[in-house]
């Protein structure tokens, strides 16, 4: 940061007032993307997914606990890991507090891993989340939407992800992901929308506060400052306040 620029009042004004253009054309994309988003055709899903939840066996449809939405974050929590992926959990971070806002405005939000029931939950416990979180264990769900692979699938040297054919170097056997479905009075389910790999960026608040200050990220490569909240030095292992 030594050897920035440093002007007067009137000059910064100046280059303020520049930057402020962008930002504006910035949020007019930003509104014509969300617009576009919100017009993209729907499939049907046709699949019966279930899923083990700490209240029983649930479908789908029965994730959307009475709501027309459902927003899915694909969790990255292998079975057998012991731990969520750091990014993810860094976005997890965050959930915990839209949680009122979005289910008061017809919105359910749950994670999704593929890891067993009980090693969700011991993770969720050392984290102190309280957001849904659900296993697909043994189910074909994070293979049809594109954020798990088996070895097979790696060995082939490429896998879909990301709307593309991804080298399986640059890939894993679990990748971050979030998607979104809507339910009809008759109960059927379709998928609306999907992003992954830094699709998901804008709902990392941190991230956005970061963009304001004055290092920015301050990375050197994506996210590499990132822990999760209880590895940080001089934070408390174990359970958070939230707990």
């Amino acid at each position: 940061m030594d050897g920035h620029a440093v002007v007067s009042r009137e000059e910064w004004l100046q280059a303020r007032s520049a930057l402020l253009a962008l930002e504006k054309e910035e949020t007019r994309l930003r509104d014509r993307v969300r617009a576009e988003r919100a017009a993209l055709p729907w499939v049907r899903v046709e699949k019966d997914y279930r899923f083990d939840t700490p209240t029983g066996p649930k479908s789908l449809a029965d994730l959307f606990e009475g709501r027309s939405q459902l927003i899915v974050d694909h969790f990255m929590l292998g079975p057998g890991w012991g731990e969520g992926c750091t990014g993810c959990s860094f976005l997890a971070d965050h959930l915990d507090g839209a949680l009122p806002h979005l289910n008061h405005h017809d919105v359910t939000l749950v994670a999704v891993s593929r890891a067993p029931l009980p090693e969700i939950e011991a993770y969720r416990r050392r984290m102190g989340w309280r957001f849904p979180w659900v296993s697909s264990f043994g189910t074909d769900f994070n293979f049809d939407f594109h954020v798990s692979f088996t070895k097979e699938d790696l060995a082939k040297g490429s896998v879909f992800y990301n709307y593309r054919q991804t080298p399986a170097e640059h890939a894993h056997d679990e990748l971050p992901g979030l998607s979104a479905f809507y339910r009809n009075e008759a109960g059927e389910v379709f998928h609306t929308y999907s992003s992954y790999a830094r699709g998901g960026e804008e709902m990392v608040g941190t991230m956005m506060l970061l963009d304001r200050a004055p290092k920015g990220r301050n990375e050197g490569t994506i996210m590499d400052f990132v822990r999760r909240h209880d590895e940080y030095e001089g934070a408390a292992k174990g359970a958070c306040c939230a707990a």
